[in-house]
């Protein structure tokens, strides 16, 4: 079976890229996905079920991500075993490239099935695999247009600007500079002793 596509996600490329290497995130918008634990930066263990034609079965399986290009691209191999219902292995290639204020999100699958869903043939199996892309993408782009909702515009409840107060004391340029320079040094300070802790 082979599968290839493109979505425009509707978020920046490095937060998609966050996104699609989050287990939660996942797990959330994989449909039938129980859990996605990571075993390690490159390896995740996966349970799901999943129903294809009159075949439903509990799956667990291991996802291996290679080819690491963050955040434009990599490669994910896959493997699974769905008991009497057969197995499934393969791999997909994901590109992601910006797109305005978006990211355009390409891939690639190639994957083999054995046991009964070898038997229940080709145009079934598409379908369903195409169902739970669709369904998938579906709802990852929903959560990532949730979390990139266009700011409220005013009304009774946000009111508009205040008005200039003419009795504020006045702040040069050169407090504000020191003011900027201050906090640099304090972040700089308070970083360097995370990360030297």
């Amino acid at each position: 079976m082979e599968l290839t596509g493109e979505q425009l996600i509707p978020a920046p490329q490095a937060e998609t890229w966050a996104a699609l290497n989050d287990p939660e995130v996942l797990k959330a918008c994989v449909p039938g996905c129980e859990t996605i634990e990571r075993v390690s930066e490159t390896e995740f263990t996966i349970r799901m079920t999943a129903r294809v034609g009159p075949v439903s079965a509990k799956f667990k399986g291991k996802l291996t991500i290679a080819d690491l290009d963050p955040p434009n691209a990599y490669s994910l191999s896959f493997e699974g075993q769905g008991g009497p219902a057969g197995f499934g292995k393969g791999g997909a290639k994901v590109r992601l490239a910006p797109e305005g204020h978006s990211t355009r999100l390409s891939y690639q699958v190639k994957a083999n099935v054995g046991g009964k869903l070898a038997q229940i043939g080709s145009r079934l199996i598409d379908a369903a695999a195409g169902k739970l892309s669709n369904d998938f993408f579906n709802a990852f782009n929903e959560r990532m247009a949730s979390m990139h909702a266009p700011a409220a515009t005013l009304d009774e409840d946000h009111p508009g600007p205040v008005a200039d107060d003419a009795n504020k004391p006045a702040v040069t340029d050169a407090t504000l500079r020191w003011l900027a320079a201050t906090a640099l040094v304090v972040f700089t300070v308070a970083l360097f002793t995370l990360l030297h802790a």
